[in-house]
């Protein structure tokens, strides 16, 4: 009969559990990794975002159309006015959009951190005792015996 301690079944599963340790701290990397990007990309619409708030300053529509001769330049500022607005909202959504997914990026990166600290716990200290550490039941059995 072939019997394996408890021991030796903690030491077979821990490339398992190393590997399913570095699984989650991989997960980790690769979700901080796209919230870099994700700040980086909101960076560059925050400064869009500026750049259009500047264009849509009355000063600036009429310069963006001082070279535009127009017996109507009242609409054709109006026109301006409007795809500046138009292209503005949508610079807002895409803010709006990035910074839901910034938020959920840094939930799933605690998340995984979290998981991968508690792998590391299990592969450091297996939850079942060990046939060299006796349970508590047995300890209070043999200071019994001692004790009669």
């Amino acid at each position: 009969m072939l019997f394996l301690s408890e021991a030796g079944i903690a030491a077979a599963s821990a490339p398992g559990v190393i590997q399913i340790q570095s699984s989650a701290q991989e997960k980790a990397a690769s979700l901080r990794l796209q919230l870099s990007e994700v700040e980086a990309k909101q960076s560059e619409l925050q400064t869009r975002l500026q750049q259009l708030d500047e264009n849509l300053k009355q000063e600036n529509i009429e310069n963006s159309l001082a070279g535009i001769g127009s017996t109507h330049p009242e609409d054709l500022r109006e026109q301006r006015r409007r795809q500046v607005e138009i292209e503005r909202n949508g610079v807002r959504a895409q803010l709006d959009l990035l910074t839901t997914s910034h938020t959920r990026l840094e939930t799933a990166i605690a998340q995984a951190d979290a998981d991968a600290y508690r792998q590391s716990a299990l592969s450091v200290s297996p939850s079942t005792p060990t046939a060299a550490t006796p349970t508590r039941a047995r300890r209070v059995r043999r200071r019994r015996r001692v004790r009669r």
